[in-house]
């Protein structure tokens, strides 16, 4: 289907197979298409302003405040991480038991509520138990991508999931701009201790993530035929209209060219049938989970979004250790960048993977696309963490370098997960998203015991992505036998 700028606003041409619209109206929430896209990445963006909102004012703000140590810090940063694994395999499952839809409400409005507690931390402690409860919030990304993945089809879905992962993954810059610039605006303008600007800082974003998730749930629908127990609904109505081949087929009257199609393998319906979400049993959730196809999607993203996650965390330290002339606010403003280029370059990865699967018709390609930006995102960490910048000009083009090739790593892999196991796909997209938390936390306990040596772990990092790269290249992307997805 080739692609034209007026679909940016149109309502887009539908799948009669399964619902799925072929086109993202990006540009128009009056479209139900267009209202998912919208809701599943302002939802996940939204998320970060809370997930992420310590980390710009840990710096110096919450430290000197709480009397954190550095390695206090590095705690609460783990745990969030936590906290957000632990609810990202939960969340898989129920997403394709309840639909993506509500998850993500219950998402947002969990993590919500210890959001508003926030100005009640008065120990290292209990900023680090109240992280891991908001780390909640981190595990809207699973059902943002399983709610894109049942309303686009798959010309398109590796875009429709860069771009609300990419959009959504912004908020990790926009945080580092917007709780500054809030905590500021409170000591300067209401003269506010910093005591107690820090604290009323945190009413906002619950203000906001609570609104949201409002908006999804009184707005929006579970899937394209509307609820989620109508999910079968498109291929029912096309079952009921081949009624009268199906009896011709009882009667022996099956044609020629009906008899060779059946020959070549599946058919378009059980393609689709293949690919609609179902609950798993325990068994194929087993399956999954042990699948080659799953480790090749998880190792890699757990060193990208890992890397992401755990380095966003520290951006701001570093910077400021670094560049001490930048302060708490302007080293923040340049960690920003780090998680805005996730608008341009995560959207990007998707857009590549899927332009390679049009034009090759293979998800090899997919496939290779998220080791070859795997491999360099993984020489640029090398590049930064050899060389301890003290440049400005020097950091900040590594860094971006890195990010470039990061976030698209991110896009690529989520490209490819609507094709393995889709009638699981939330269980797949739990398991993936868990994965590059576990990466993060990972990667976060080496920055913990590397203290403020930033350059060495970010290094150490560079040399597992590029190793684990090319140690799951090898893996076909799609299982043997699996119908549908291809």
């Amino acid at each position: 289907m080739p692609l034209s700028v007026a679909q940016l606003w149109s309502a887009p041409e539908i799948n009669p197979l399964n619902g799925k619209a072929r086109s993202i109206p990006i540009l128009n929430p009056i479209n139900k298409y267009g209202r998912t896209f919208f809701f599943s990445w302002i939802g996940f963006m939204v998320a970060f302003l809370s997930w992420y909102a310590f980390p710009p004012l840990l710096t110096l703000t919450i430290k000197k405040d709480l009397k954190m140590s550095q390695n206090q810090v590095a705690n609460s940063n783990i745990m969030s991480l936590t906290g957000t694994l632990v609810v990202r395999l939960i969340a898989g499952p129920l997403c394709d038991k309840f639909g993506p839809r509500y998850v993500f409400v219950g998402c947002l409005l969990a993590g919500a509520i210890p959001t508003a507690l926030a100005g009640t931390v008065s120990t290292p402690t209990g900023l680090i138990v109240l992280r891991f409860f908001i780390g909640v919030l981190g595990a809207s990304f699973v059902p943002c991508q399983v709610w894109l993945t049942g309303f686009f089809d798959k010309n398109v879905v590796g875009t429709a999931n860069a771009f609300g992962g990419g959009w959504g993954n912004a908020g990790g810059g926009i945080t580092y701009f917007v709780m500054p610039a809030i905590f500021d605006s409170l000591v300067k303008t209401q003269h506010m201790t910093a005591h107690k600007a820090w604290r009323v800082a945190f009413i906002v974003p619950f203000i906001i993530i609570t609104a949201v998730a409002c908006g999804i749930l009184f707005t929006t629908e579970d899937c394209p035929s509307g609820k989620w127990a109508d999910r079968h609904q498109p291929l029912d109505n096309i079952a009921a209209t081949s009624v009268e081949s199906t009896e011709k087929e009882a009667a022996g009257e099956k044609s020629e060219k009906d008899a060779e199609a059946a020959d070549k393998g599946p058919s378009a319906i059980d393609r689709a049938e293949g690919e609609v979400i179902v609950a798993p049993t325990f068994q194929e959730a087993l399956g999954v989970l042990f699948s080659l196809q799953t480790l090749a999607l998880a190792a890699p993203y757990a060193c990208s979004f890992g890397s992401e996650l755990a380095i966003n965390s520290i951006i701001g330290s570093y910077y400021l250790k670094n560049f001490p002339k930048l302060g708490q606010t302007g080293s923040g403003r340049w960690a920003a960048m780090f998680g805005l280029m996730n608008i341009v370059f995560r959207p990007l990865g998707g857009i590549i993977g899927d332009t390679l699967y049009r034009l090759t018709g293979s998800v090899w390609a997919k496939k290779l696309n998220i080791t070859t930006v795997g491999i360099i995102m993984g020489c640029f960490e090398l590049a930064i963490g050899l060389t301890d910048p003290h440049k400005e000009a020097h950091m900040f083009g590594l860094v971006a370098g890195l990010a470039i090739f990061m976030d698209a790593c991110n896009g690529a892999n989520f490209s490819v997960v609507p094709h393995v196991h889709p009638f699981a796909n939330g269980i797949l997209s739990g398991i993936v998203g868990a994965s590059g938390n576990f990466g993060g936390i990972i990667f976060a306990i080496i920055f913990r015991y590397n203290g403020v040596h930033y350059a060495k772990t970010i290094w150490i990092i560079g040399t597992i992505s590029i190793c684990v790269n090319l140690a799951i290249s090898w893996i076909r992307p799609i299982p043997k036998k699996q119908i549908g997805g291809q």
